[in-house]
């Protein structure tokens, strides 16, 4: 009897020294006695030591392969070792910042940028012109021009804006904007949510999340967005796709929901559903170069294929007021007429700004152009 009660407790101690990684050997220990236990005397009690003791063993393999996977420990820049790494990870999966080290001083999560370069305007386009002598086009999207301010407008008039203000960059108006849009929704296992923004203009209102690939594997995503009204019933819904992420790549899905679909107004929430599968591409983004660069109202995303197969770039660029996201642009830049870039060439693609901004941050992906 006093066998048992030593069995059972251990696997108990086993289990909850799992939680943090280190009751592996102890929840070993118990499923060795347990099944020693079961084999002389067939009892509830014994099942359940082995029970526990295995889900105690099970646990930390889980935490383990759900940071990395089927792979060796790796660097994923955060700067701390693969012990702490799977605690942090594990339990960022559930909400829950174990170290701390995801907030800022306000107690926010501040977002994490992609790792882009950025140049100056001149250099970007002389990457362009040396690169692909001159042939690089550049692709401007529509001319927007702020309205005149009227009553009801989400614009404000330029007199109602500060003096020291009004050379911040981007067209003098503020953007609506509610970041503290109600919302719901699920991640597969290994992909973390990382910012999430609602903005809207005149004619849209539109869902914007930045997240992370931690599964260890390159990946396909598909995410489904629904806005709803305040009894919950389905308004409109906005499918989008992602071809393929690498494993650490951070990537946006932009839902897009027309004014017109939600009776002139923003939906009271909005829910999204985000899956993965194998991708069916090729991951080129080793092989890309991409720059930004601001020239007043505009931003200018010069993207540089290295390699020699046709690439296709998806880029978003999120224009930021201070905090405040304030427009999101999906960029395609291209050299050809089949939305791609030619082997060893570079393109540039042009948007201007429909808000004032002072920053912006990039994030892209990048895969082989098949049948393009």
């Amino acid at each position: 009897m006093h066998i048992t009660i030593i069995a059972l407790l251990l696997s108990i101690l086993g289990l909850v020294t799992s939680l943090f990684l280190v009751g592996g050997l102890l929840s070993l220990a118990a499923l060795g006695l347990g099944i020693y236990l079961f084999i002389n005397d067939r009892t509830i009690a014994h099942a359940r030591i082995i029970a526990i003791s295995a889900a105690g063993v099970i646990l930390p393999v889980i935490m383990y392969l759900n940071t990395y996977g089927l792979h060796l420990p790796y660097d994923d820049g955060s700067g701390r070792s693969p012990y702490y790494t799977i605690l942090a990870t594990n339990y960022a999966n559930l909400g829950i910042d174990l170290f701390g080290k995801e907030k800022t001083v306000d107690g926010e999560k501040e977002p994490i940028v992609h790792p882009v370069e950025s140049t100056d305007i001149e250099e970007s386009l002389a990457k362009v012109k040396e690169k692909n002598s001159g042939k690089a086009q550049e692709s401007a999207s529509s001319d927007a021009q702020a309205p005149e301010s009227s009553e009801g407008s989400i614009f404000e008039s330029l007199d109602s804006i500060r003096k020291e203000d009004r050379n911040k960059g981007g067209i003098v108006s503020i953007a609506a904007s509610d970041d503290d849009m109600p919302s719901y929704g699920g991640l597969p296992v290994g992909t973390l949510l990382i910012a999430q923004y609602f903005r809207e203009d005149d004619h849209n209102c539109n869902p914007v999340l930045v997240l992370q690939n931690k599964t260890g594997d390159l990946v396909r995503y598909e995410c489904r967005f629904i806005a709803r009204d305040a009894e919950g019933e389905e308004l409109a819904i906005s499918e989008k796709t992602v071809e393929v992420v690498r494993d650490g790549a951070l990537f946006v899905f932009e839902g897009r929901f027309d004014k017109r679909d939600l009776g002139g107004n923003i939906p009271d929430s909005y829910e999204f559903s985000i899956t993965k599968r194998q991708p069916y591409e090729d991951d080129m983004a080793d092989m890309v170069s991409v720059y930004t660069a601001t020239e007043g109202a505009s931003a200018l995303l010069t993207a540089e294929n290295k390699s020699d197969k046709k690439v296709k770039v998806d880029a978003y660029v999120l224009f930021f007021d201070g905090a405040e996201l304030v427009d999101c642009m999906w960029m395609i830049p291209q050299n050809t007429d089949e939305v791609c870039l030619d082997p060893g060439s570079a393109a540039t693609i042009k948007g201007d700004a429909y808000y004032r901004f002072d920053r912006v941050e990039t994030f892209y992906t990048a895969y082989e152009a098949v049948g393009e």
